[in-house]
């Protein structure tokens, strides 16, 4: 079977509205299938794809509880297109809905591969989009006027998303050249560091596709690896995870690693901006870290040095998570500093709070014959750090030819 589009949306309410994007889709040479995800009555319009297929052998909790039954039907869509996938059958997908209907698709989408066109029309997209798209892809697509109905605006709206999935899937990239693509993690505080590995690899052969340590950075950067993209990482900035410990606006979240440990690819890490946690414009900082060693940025981003009780924390929550490793991994550890304030004369310059972390690291670290933790004297902006994790990568994953 060739892919197809498949659209989708709460067929008993949303029906004729996803029928009509179909026809639109269709009217542009575009296979489709409309799949029903409806959680109450009847589909209005009889869909390609039934809800009790997404389901399979699963059914929706009894009784009235929409949000139950809205979370298990999301479940069943999301392990339906997971499967759809692996069997090569999606060209993309398109979803149409209000709050339940775009909580229920999105969350199906997110888990879909990276590059897989998805675009969602919905009445939440004017707002704060990122619980919907989180590190994901997901072109999201404001309706303008509810989702309940066609009229002269809806019927523009929703044809336009129709002929955007149309352009998508009938229009790819060509197929790219065939280098290995890596992973990297960066600050402006690791700058020169991380740009100096990016060009010493892309010279070795390899596409070398850098993340902004943000948070959703860091998930994004994993999301690809679990896509298989991504065939090696260079984790060298971990700011994420001093703000998941210590409460700062950009944090790595839970499963921070994780992924990256699950697909084992080569993995070199080093603790970069591990010195700051981050937080909005001054006035926003909580009450209970004013006192603290805090930089102004600029007015929207102020960062607080990390004091010595929670780099032992920190250096726990790290080692926790790499002592699950299978694979090989290496952890390079900058003593003259792990970012440019970090350094004497500059502002967060604190070798206290540094050895705490350093030394928590390499009591909690459990050194294994592929798990190996590695301390230089090195500042992590030396050209020298630099070059040392290029090596530890090249030991784990051989050179590409130049």
């Amino acid at each position: 079977m060739n892919p197809v589009v498949y659209a989708v949306a709460t067929m008993d309410t949303k029906g004729d509205e996803l029928a009509f994007v179909a026809r639109c889709l269709r009217n542009a040479g575009v296979l489709v299938k409309t799949v029903d995800v409806g959680t109450r009555s009847a589909p209005t319009v009889s869909p390609d794809v039934s809800r009790d297929r997404v389901l399979g052998a699963e059914t929706l909790p009894p009784g009235n509880d929409r949000g139950a039954a809205v979370t298990a039907m999301g479940d069943g869509l999301t392990s339906w297109l997971q499967n759809e996938c692996l069997a090569h059958r999606v060209a993309g997908v398109v979803g149409i809905g209000g709050s339940g209907g775009t909580a229920l698709v999105t969350a199906a989408m997110r888990a879909l591969p990276i590059g897989l066109p998805k675009l969602m029309v919905s009445t939440m997209a004017s707002g704060d989009v990122a619980p919907y798209v989180d590190c994901s892809d997901i072109t999201m697509m404001y309706s303008v006027v509810d989702v309940a109905g066609l009229n002269v605006v809806s019927e523009k709206i929703l044809s336009n998303a129709a002929h955007a999935m149309a352009g998508m899937v009938s229009h790819s990239l060509a197929a790219p050249e065939n280098r290995p693509a890596l992973g990297m993690t960066m600050f402006g505080v690791t700058t020169p560091c991380v740009d100096s590995v990016r060009k010493t690899l892309q010279a070795k052969g390899y596409d070398c596709l850098v993340f902004h340590a943000t948070g959703s950075g860091g998930r994004a950067m994993e999301q690809l690896v679990d896509s298989g993209l991504i065939c090696g990482v260079l984790d060298i900035t971990m700011t994420e995870v001093a703000d998941e410990v210590v409460g700062g606006v950009l944090p790595a979240g839970p499963d921070r690693f994780e992924k990256l440990l699950a697909k084992g690819v080569p993995l070199v890490l080093s603790v970069g901006a591990v010195d700051m946690v981050n937080f909005g414009g001054i006035e926003t900082v909580p009450e209970q870290f004013r006192n603290r060693t805090l930089h102004v940025h600029n007015a929207q981003v102020t960062l607080m040095r990390t004091n010595a009780e929670e780099n032992r924390t920190i250096a726990r929550w790290i080692a926790d998570k790499l002592n699950q490793s299978t694979a090989p991994l290496t952890l390079l550890i900058p003593e003259g500093g792990v970012s440019m304030l970090d350094a004497p004369g500059e502002p967060f310059d604190d070798p206290v709070a540094n050895a705490a972390l350093f030394d928590e690291l390499e009591q909690q670290f459990q050194q294994t014959n592929d798990r190996q933790m590695i301390r230089l004297p090195h500042h992590i902006n030396d050209p020298d750090f630099a070059a040392a994790l290029v090596q530890q990568f090249q030991v784990l994953c051989p050179a590409v030819s130049s």
